[in-house]
């Protein structure tokens, strides 16, 4: 019995997850050009936070530890505006809970 209901929340938690495509911004420029928002901008105004413009417009940001998965990405990612990329997590109310972020290069 404890097998099955260790297996049910482990499906349970993966049924809820969501993939979200669209911009990373920080918080302080969500509503700038989003096109040409650089890389650079972007990781200075990182103590903003950040999120996700998807394409209807819509921003949702990020949790903490979200934040920093951001970060990591960008550092790690090759392009210098247009920071397209995929977000895996769930809501938790208005706010995106990221297990990943893969930017787009």
């Amino acid at each position: 019995m404890r097998k099955a209901v260790l297996s049910f929340a482990l499906f349970s938690a993966v049924a809820f997850a969501e993939t979200w495509s669209g911009t990373v911004v920080d918080v302080s420029c969500k509503g700038k050009d989003l096109a040409s928002h650089t890389k650079k901008c972007a990781m200075g105004c990182a103590k903003s936070g950040f999120g996700i413009v998807t394409a209807d417009g819509k921003f949702i940001k990020f949790d903490e530890a979200g934040n920093a998965k951001a970060l990591d990405a960008l550092k790690a990612s090759n392009k210098d505006k247009d920071l397209k990329a995929t977000v895996t997590g769930s809501m938790e109310g208005d706010v995106i809970k990221v297990d990943s972020i893969s930017i787009a290069d």
